[in-house]
């Protein structure tokens, strides 16, 4: 009997690569930068073609998403491995919920979108934050009192040591306020170890819309809507995000800049009895959240600029590039905020874009 005819093997999709690449329009501060490398990611075996690189496995990786939750200061002197991978779809469907899975690559608006307009509710709140997917349970994106670890399933991921995928639920990403494994250092932290490929979250059933935001209720006073729907409260969030918000496209930002300080129940006190206006949060655990923008609104940094960044005039927890500014001037005024708050108030903000 005549040997089968061996398949004839299919040649590996080379690495799409650019040297010398500028960043400027990768970033949505748009701040001028410049990769030494810079490697399209597509797809997972992309990603192992990386780590089984003689060149660019063994040298200093950064991995980039949408660029939305970065400050470029300088040039990289490293492989920068910019997610693309693409895909969305639904992976099960029961009377408890939906399971939808995203590549790390797609637009994390386009993936809230994509759910409201299918009538997969869930997400609604989380509308118009910019960025990818991949890089939203490496923040924990939140907003409008829902968090990304609230719909959170589990995340593939790729190490970039040994180029093994492994599969990370809730408890493995040990989500935090605006935190996460992957931006954590030292013992069990991923910061810069793994690259996210593919997310997964829950959409329970039945579905409770999550109204207590000042903001929301503004909208349901307006309208006189007091049960809206799932569609509702997507283009409730949409608008007041645009009347509030810069568009990146417009002028650069990377959203807010600053995270909502957590302080205890009589720090808050002590600054209410001094400012009874400050705008305030109670958490589950007794502490208290405040609005970091208030805080900045109040030290007088609205629509102020220095150099060529400045504080958006619509709101004070956005920093904006005014037209030409650098990473470093960028810097520059989030720390002479930084200062004046705590002056003020006896509390240090933190930045919430990763600055390099």
């Amino acid at each position: 009997m005549p040997n089968a005819p061996v398949p004839e093997q299919m040649p590996a999709t080379p690495l799409q690569v650019q040297h010398r690449a500028s960043l400027r329009d990768h970033n949505s501060f748009g701040l001028p930068a410049v990769a030494q490398t810079l490697v399209r990611i597509t797809s997972e075996a992309d990603v192992r073609r990386v780590v089984d690189h003689p060149e660019y496995g063994l040298a200093r990786q950064f991995i980039l998403g949408g660029g939305s939750n970065v400050v470029l200061t300088r040039d990289l002197d490293a492989v920068v491995l910019k997610v693309e991978i693409a895909g969305r779809r639904l992976v099960e469907e029961t009377p408890e919920g939906r399971l939808v899975e995203f590549g790390a690559g797609e637009s994390w608006h386009g993936a809230v979108a994509w759910t409201i307009s299918n009538g997969w509710p869930g997400l609604e709140n989380l509308a118009l934050i910019p960025g990818s997917m991949g890089a939203s349970p490496v923040q924990n994106i939140g907003a409008y009192g829902v968090e990304l670890k609230d719909r959170f399933h589990s995340l593939d991921a790729v190490d970039l040591v040994t180029g093994r995928s492994v599969t990370l639920n809730a408890t493995d990403c040990r989500f935090g306020y605006r935190d996460s494994v992957f931006k954590q250092q030292g013992f069990g932290g991923l910061a810069g170890k793994s690259l996210i490929t593919r997310v997964r979250l829950w959409l329970p059933r039945p579905w409770q819309p999550v109204l207590g935001y000042q903001d929301i209720e503004r909208k349901m006073a307006e309208t006189g809507n007091s049960s809206p729907d799932a569609q509702t409260v997507f283009d409730w969030v949409c608008a007041i995000r645009r009347a509030k918000l810069p568009d990146p496209a417009v002028i650069g930002n990377a959203g807010s800049f600053f995270k909502n300080p957590v302080v205890t129940e009589e720090q808050c006190r002590d600054i209410i009895g001094r400012d009874p206006e400050v705008v305030h949060y109670p958490l589950p655990d007794g502490s208290i959240k405040l609005a970091a923008g208030w805080l900045i609104d109040a030290c007088g940094w609205k629509g102020k600029t220095v150099g060529r960044a400045g504080v958006y005039d619509k709101q004070a927890l956005v920093l904006v590039n005014r037209g030409g500014a650098s990473g470093a001037e960028v810097v520059t005024l989030a720390r002479a905020i930084q200062e004046s708050v705590y002056g003020r108030f006896g509390i240090r903000l933190e930045p919430e874009p990763i600055i390099l």
